[in-house]
């Protein structure tokens, strides 16, 4: 006897199950890849086409934000699609959510020229307070440059020890140097093969600075601490500078064209202004953006005035060092890449210094222990030397 359950009777192919909806079919007008992109990114951003909407006509920049603006001028149709979307005249409910979503922004007036000046508005102040920003930290660097006390002092004294090496030379009565000659200070070696001129210098300056010290609290004293007072002083020139060494990751060049782009842009503020006859509504919008950009126009004025004074202290602060700015013209801020550079040389003879100190290991011999090549010597290029060769009284104890 066979107990097995009857088979059940085939489906009919083709019949729908009680309750399961139909699958709607989309009528499509954009590629299906892009509106397929589209439709994810609308989901991403959260937005709906009513606020979109009225941003556009309202000119609301900040409702929209620059990453929502950005993501629009990505969604703008090609004009053919453009044209599909205007003429489409079906059922709405029929097209996929991206169509649907550009239909309705396309019926606003110029709506992707508004999106662009939007756009050119949302990111304006960023780009503004960021060109401030950098100019406001060129002239601080050339201020804390020429007003470095210890940096001035360290100049002076690879200058009195580089006339000592060339004693007895047309080399040896030299007034300054050419800053690059820093960058070379840590290639001349003693005779001892390892102590490097710039170990020398750096231990010059900290016996001067310790001496300083003891001199201001008319005492002296023994202790670690004091000992490593001079240590911490030249240690911490690279900290003062640190302006510098942010100037100089700046390129002029680029600066100046951030600035140019940032005036060019404000053609789409004033092209999509020039639409206003043709438009009918949205004029919340061109009264809004007749606003902006007379700011915008004020506020590119003061940031051009802002690169003017900036470029002007950079070129007298090369001057002031180098004496001849007509060859740096290419290169304006190599000034500070040269000083950022030579920092970082700093830094780390500065901790092999703290581990002689420590190991009690002496840097001995004299400035006549190192030699110098020919191509390192030291031109006269500038007047920093004379202009503080009167100023250099606490530095006797280095000499």
């Amino acid at each position: 006897m066979n107990n097995s359950t009857p088979a059940a009777p085939p489906r009919e192919v083709g019949r729908k199950a009680a309750g399961v909806p139909s699958f709607r079919q989309e009528e499509r007008v954009l590629d299906p890849k892009k509106a397929q992109n589209i439709a994810i990114l609308l989901r991403a951003l959260n937005v709906t086409r009513e606020e979109v909407s009225d941003a556009l006509l309202d000119g609301n920049a900040e409702c929209l934000g620059s990453e929502l603006l950005e993501t629009l001028v990505k969604m703008a149709p090609t004009k053919e699609e453009e044209l599909k979307l205007r003429d489409y005249s079906g059922d709405l409910s029929k097209l996929g959510s991206a169509e649907r979503f550009l239909k309705a922004v396309l019926d606003i007036p110029f709506a992707f020229k508004r999106v662009d000046a939007m756009l050119y508005r949302a990111n304006f102040e960023t780009e503004i307070n960021y060109l401030r920003n950098s100019f406001e930290t060129l002239e601080a660097a050339c201020e804390d440059l020429r007003g470095s006390r210890l940096f001035l002092k360290l100049l002076e004294a690879v200058l009195r020890t580089g006339n000592r090496m060339n004693v007895g030379t047309n080399r040896g009565e030299a007034k300054a140097f050419k800053l690059d000659t820093l960058l070379k200070l840590a290639d001349v070696k003693g005779t001892d093969g390892k102590t490097t001129l710039l170990h020398f210098v750096v231990q010059e300056i900290i016996r001067s600075e310790d001496a300083k010290s003891e001199k201001e609290s008319a005492m002296i004293s023994s202790s670690k601490d004091d000992r490593k007072h001079g240590l911490k002083v030249v240690s911490g020139l690279s900290s003062e500078l640190g302006n510098v060494k942010k100037a100089a990751t700046m390129d002029f060049d680029v600066l100046h064209g951030y600035v140019n782009k940032l005036e060019t842009g404000l053609e789409k503020i004033k092209s999509v202004l020039q639409l206003e006859k043709k438009c009918t509504q949205g004029q919340r919008f061109f009264m809004s953006m007749q606003d902006f950009l007379k700011e915008a126009e004020r506020e590119i004025e003061r940031v051009r005035g802002e690169e003017r004074r900036a470029l002007g202290r950079v070129k007298d602060i090369t001057e002031y060092f180098h004496g001849d700015t007509a060859k740096e013209e290419a290169h304006p801020l190599r000034i500070f890449m040269v000083v950022r550079d030579f920092l970082s040389t700093l830094d780390q003879v500065c901790r092999e210094v703290g581990r002689m100190q420590q190991d009690r290991t002496v840097i001995g011999g004299s400035a006549r222990s190192f030699r110098i090549s020919a191509t390192s010597s030291l031109p006269v290029l500038s007047l920093y030397g004379q202009r503080r060769e009167n100023n250099s009284d606490d530095d006797s104890s280095s000499s």
